[in-house]
């Protein structure tokens, strides 16, 4: 990357908004340096604008002060990361002409080596306690499996993911719709200051630049194409966060979605997800499970092993034939369990022994311990 070309992106940064793909052609087909030049000379006017447009785009090049941009970002620690540099991630050129011009860097990991191995974790801003819990937990289970965390740095799940990670010692990206140097929300001032001490903050927009509401969602395809996946946890119908996970699924990343209860409405965003193209997910170790290397498998899942799961077949058929309550005679339950009654009775013998059955006079009944067992495995309601 040159330093011209690096300039002219810098300049073009405060002229064109973030994912406008009428600027990405013009710096495919024309290059970043002559585009720079048209507008802020307000040279010949380039294809697929109106004059209005046009005009309105050159009013905002002409104010661009590239050089006074990179001073500024230097005196903050932040560095211009471009198309070409080594720094790049390359998965970000899967969004064509609506790929950022560049990102504004603030931490000192590089951004490409971290983005191969990173799952967003996004969901509501206004999220349950429940909604919160689940993405510290997701945040925290990624990050101790050596995973990177993305997300938005907004309050509500983003924040929950971001301090999982950072609880947990892992590492966190943050990727704001705003100049790096002025972290958004202010409330989060502090936690997007440790998330540049210890990972990453990152962003389209030049240093001091604001955020808006048609920037926060444009911000949402950058962190769709940066990781591997993405996870929702708790979202509306309407919600920003739904725009990444379809922004993920249409660049064939990852869709993952963690359900809620069925009357919240900040989950039925979530729900309609999977309802489609999502998969459900309840830990880390399943979205490892997604996304990971081959062998990255979560652990079965199975309720606890009851005593009598480890009775050979033929006597589990005679301990369920006994009844819930009294007593049974030995031909009721050999019936019962389809056997002989004297096999049945060498069965409830050896049922005896281990504390299952109880003998009364001519009949059998089970023990306290053993309705406790055969009651929990039923699954009564």
């Amino acid at each position: 990357m040159t330093d011209d070309e690096r300039l002219a992106r810098v300049a073009l940064a405060r002229a064109v908004e973030p994912g406008d793909e009428v600027g990405g052609r013009w710096v495919r087909e024309f290059g970043a340096v002559e585009v720079a030049r048209r507008l802020m000379t307000g040279g010949e006017q380039l294809p697929g604008v109106s004059p209005t447009r046009w005009e309105g785009l050159l009013g905002r090049a002409a104010r661009a002060r590239p050089e006074q941009d990179l001073a500024q970002a230097r005196e903050a620690g932040v560095r211009y990361v471009c198309p070409g540099d080594g720094e790049w991630p390359a998965q970000l050129d899967d969004l064509g002409d609506g790929r950022p011009l560049g990102l504004w860097v603030r931490g000192r990991p590089s951004l490409r080596m971290w983005a191969l191995r990173s799952v967003a974790v996004v969901g509501a801003r206004a999220c349950t306690a429940y909604g919160a819990h689940m993405a510290g937990t997701l945040g925290a289970g990624l990050a101790e499996r050596g995973w990177v965390v993305v997300s938005g740095g907004a309050y509500g799940v983003d924040g929950a993911a971001h301090r999982g990670a950072l609880g947990a010692g892992g590492a966190t990206v943050a990727v704001l719709a705003c100049g790096v140097d002025r972290p958004y929300p202010r409330g989060h001032t502090q936690l997007i200051t440790r998330i540049a001490e210890q990972g990453l903050v990152v962003g389209e927009l030049p240093p001091g630049d604001h955020p808006t509401p048609s920037r926060f969602i444009l911000r949402n395809r950058v962190i769709a194409a940066l990781t591997r996946g993405t996870v929702v946890v708790e979202a509306a119908y309407r919600s920003g966060a739904l725009v990444t996970a379809r922004a993920a699924h249409r660049l064939g990343r990852f869709t993952m979605g963690v359900p809620g209860p069925a009357t919240s409405g900040l989950s039925a965003g979530v729900h309609e997800l999977l309802r489609a193209d999502a998969v459900l997910v309840s830990d880390a170790a399943e979205v490892v499970e997604l996304i990971g290397d081959m062998g990255e498998l979560a652990p079965d899942r199975r309720g606890p092993v009851l005593p009598r799961d480890l009775l050979e077949p033929g006597a589990a058929r005679v301990l369920s034939a006994l009844p819930g309550r009294g007593t049974a005679t030995a031909d009721r339950i050999a019936r019962g369990a389809g056997t002989t009654e004297d096999d049945a009775v060498g069965r409830l013998y050896e049922l005896r022994a281990l504390g299952f059955v109880e003998r009364h006079g001519d009949g059998w009944k089970l023990t306290r311990q053993a309705m406790i067992s055969v009651r929990g495995g039923h699954g009564r309601c």
